[in-house]
Parts: C-alpha cells; structure tokens; sequence
C-alpha cells in the first residue's frame, strides 16, 4: 500500500518546485559594509507543489512560511536557491523574462484592508490586472468584474463602493476576485483568514475550497493553526525558525505525527470531547532568535526528546515512506 501510494504520487504533475531556498536579511553590517549579523528567516528549504493540489504550511510567527510565499510572487529575492515553476527556473530569468509569470502566481494577503487602494472602488481593484495584462478586450471588463464578483459571494451594484464600505470577511472575498482576475495557475493564500472572526473564516475557506475545483486551482496555503489547514489541505508542511521540520500527506500528519514540534502543535489544538485523554505538551523556554542561529537542530533548546547528537544535527528531511518526511536526528538511530 506504501508503495502505491509513493507510485501515485510520483505520477502527479508537479507544478513547483523549491530547492534549497535560502532568505537572509543583513541586521547589522561592519565599517566595510559586509554583514556581521544575519537573520536567517528562510534556511535550505526544499519542497513540491503537485498540480491541483493545496499544500498547507504552518509554524508560529517568524518561521518564515510567509516569506517563502512573498518569494514566490517576486516581491522577495531569495538569497539562494532555485524556484521551478512549470519546469522552468524563474530564479534565473532576468525581470522581463519573469514578468511574464507573474501573472500565473498570484498572492492573496492576510490584511484585507491594507492591501487595496482606499481611493479605488472595488470594481476598479479587480479590473486594474486585467487591464494592465491585456487580458480581456475594454469592452469586456465590467461583465468578467461582475463575473467574478458573483463568483466570490459579492453582488454587481457594489463594484462602485470603496473598500472601507465593506466587513473584513468581504473585503477578503475582493482580495480573492483580484487574484482571481488574471486566471492564475498558483495562488499564495498568505494567512487569508487570520484577522477574520471565526464564522467568517469557515466561510471563506469554504469559498476557497469551491473555487479551488471550478478555477482548476493550486494553493499553498499559509497559516498559523492546524485545524484551519487540516480542512482545506492536501498536504501539510510544518515550519519551525526558517527549516521545514515535518511534510506529509493531511491525514498522514495528523493521526502519525512524527517530529517533536508537530507533537507539540497537535497537542495543543482544542477540543469540544470532554472525554478526551488527550495529554497536552508544554514546550519549555523561549524561541530561540533567527538571529545567528547555532548549529543543529533549531527545535534542540525546546524538544523534550532531545539528545546530544541534536547539537550536530542540520535538519534535513528524511523520507519515512509514503511521502512523510521528517527531520529528527531520532529517525537514524
């Protein structure tokens, strides 16, 4: 069964591809301008993105999740790696050249509202890609606005109101329809539904989970909590301080995790059964800084499993079969 599995994955499309993507940002320089400290938001991470599919990627604030999906629409260079899009590496091509790709990985963003223009009404937000694009002929544009606002939940007499007329949940829904304006192939679901309240949150990944199939969509979908991932992903990455400590197929994670820090995560998910025996685990100490980080395992001041070969350890992922890679020194021994 394990080997079908891995069989049948192998037959899927991949669509994106990371390999080694490195971030760092220079913090302090020296008087000859080089860098004397380094924070190293995204280190040496390697991934997959199959056609169709929605890989979700979680970790706390300051992992790096999100600056791996500000590097995929171009808005970060990364410091090193290569990013394969469709077979083709958009790491190496000059700015024209990428230009052109632009348009197939859009981004979504977590703030709804600081991320359209107040003085444009949302007609003209969702209309201003398709128009610099050249997408659909002049005459065209208001029904494919009104079009995809139907599509996101929203009626056609608001396209003339502002962004500050709306609530958050449908100030997101025009994110969505933006993103959506340019017939993208990968969409980069940046937190969409953090600063949401939580009825409205169900219904936009909902919302997400609908035009996932009708748009024949791909996400990557970043997010703080593992329950809001487990209900719209296929696969589940998790970060912990720039590295990705365990990836595996949804159901796979959850009922098997492997890795110390996805332990912990799962454990501390609530839950309504008041007969679980669910026993919680309290990781001790602080995060460590992604400021000049030591060598090893980055989990090693926190894990409660740790040993000394931790020290030495450079996460790597390791395959476990049927696709479940982690990255524990434990695993070797």
């Amino acid at each position: 069964m394990a080997e079908m599995t891995a069989n049948t994955k192998e037959e899927k499309e991949v669509l994106l591809e990371v390999k080694d993507l490195t971030k760092y940002f220079t913090v302090e320089k020296n008087l000859l301008g080089k860098p004397t400290s380094v924070l190293k938001a995204v280190d040496d991470v390697s991934f997959k993105i199959y056609k169709g599919e929605c890989l979700g990627l979680v970790g706390e604030s300051g992992c790096g999740k999100s600056t791996i999906g500000k590097m995929l629409v171009n808005l970060y260079k990364p410091t090193s790696g290569q990013i394969f899009f469709e077979g083709k590496e958009l790491t190496a091509m000059k700015a024209g050249e990428r230009r052109e790709y632009c348009k197939d990985i859009q981004l979504i963003f977590q703030d709804p509202y600081a991320s359209l223009n107040p003085r444009m009404t949302i007609g003209d937000i969702i209309a201003e890609p398709m128009i610099i694009n050249n997408l659909v002929p002049k005459d065209q544009v208001e029904k494919r606005v009104n079009y995809l606002l139907n599509c996101v939940g929203l009626a056609n007499h608001q396209r003339n109101r502002y962004p500050h007329e709306f609530s958050g949940g449908q100030r997101q829904r025009v994110g969505i329809a933006r993103a959506l304006a340019v017939n993208p192939k990968l969409i980069v679901c940046d937190e969409p539904v953090s600063a949401l309240d939580v009825s409205i949150q169900a219904q936009v990944l909902n919302l997400l989970d609908d035009l996932k199939d009708e748009f024949g969509l791909t996400y990557l979908f970043i997010a703080h909590g593992l329950n809001v991932v487990k209900h719209i992903s296929d696969r589940v990455g998790v970060m912990y301080l720039g590295k990705i400590m365990e990836m595996a197929e949804k159901n796979e994670l959850y009922n098997h995790p492997t890795n110390p820090y996805t332990q912990a995560l799962l454990s501390a998910i609530p839950t309504t059964d008041v007969n679980s025996k669910k026993e919680r685990i309290i990781l001790t100490g602080d995060v460590p800084t992604p400021i000049d980080p030591k060598p090893g395992c980055r989990f090693y001041p926190r894990c409660f499993r740790r040993c000394d070969e931790c020290q030495n350890y450079d996460s790597k992922l390791i395959d476990t079969g049927s696709g479940h890679m982690v990255a524990c020194c434990l695993l070797e021994h």
